[in-house]
């Protein structure tokens, strides 16, 4: 990994890359989804183990992320040509069959060393997942080593607080919020009506 620590609340890093998207290779850049969130993960490789499991929760979920006015997309060190014979296994098989986002190559790991997920010694990327904003600003990162996966109802659950506290500037979320539950104003005065209302 850099010496550079990418933050929350930095631009993120543009990349223009070659995707699978249908079957078919694309060329994808980050600023194509400006006016949408985006859910960037990276994933170690294809046709291994925890990745596949990732890869189809996402897809499987993937009407609930374009709900949020989300794009998913993921990422490994693989070419293009591999994503494709991955998406042409059955899942069964080892395979992730279609999928319902892109899946970008980043052969010369350009990309990762970009977002700082890069495994130097491995030379693959680390579990590292972005929520990025309209705006293209990165709202929050998680980055979990090789041998386990994330949790796509967190993720969602951390997209859906973002984009509350963007609509209600005023408002903040408490641990473990879900829409529907009480938020909190951030004001010290103001914020201990939640705190009073706290079992």
């Amino acid at each position: 990994m850099t010496d550079e620590c990418l933050r929350v609340g930095q631009k993120a890093p543009e990349f223009t890359a070659t995707a699978v998207v249908d079957q078919e290779f694309e060329t994808i850049k980050l600023s194509d989804y400006r006016g949408k969130y985006v859910v960037l993960f990276f994933y170690p490789l294809d046709f291994t183990f925890v990745c596949p499991t990732e890869v189809t929760a996402f897809s499987d979920r993937y009407k609930e992320f374009e709900s949020l006015n989300t794009e998913v997309v993921g990422v490994s060190v693989d070419s293009e040509f591999s994503h494709l014979a991955w998406i042409q296994t059955d899942r069964r098989s080892g395979g992730i069959g279609d999928i319902n986002y892109p899946l970008l190559s980043d052969i010369k790991k350009e990309i990762c060393l970009a977002y700082n997920v890069l495994d130097p010694e491995a030379g693959i990327a680390l579990r590292g997942l972005f929520i990025i904003d309209r705006e293209g600003i990165i709202q929050h990162i998680t980055i979990n080593n090789f041998a386990f996966g994330r949790n796509v109802d967190e993720t969602i659950r951390t997209l859906q607080a973002i984009q509350y506290v963007q609509i209600h500037p005023n408002e903040v979320c408490p641990v473990g919020w879900k829409p529907g539950d009480k938020t909190m104003n951030s004001d010290p005065i103001k914020s201990k009506e939640f705190f009073a209302a706290v079992e």
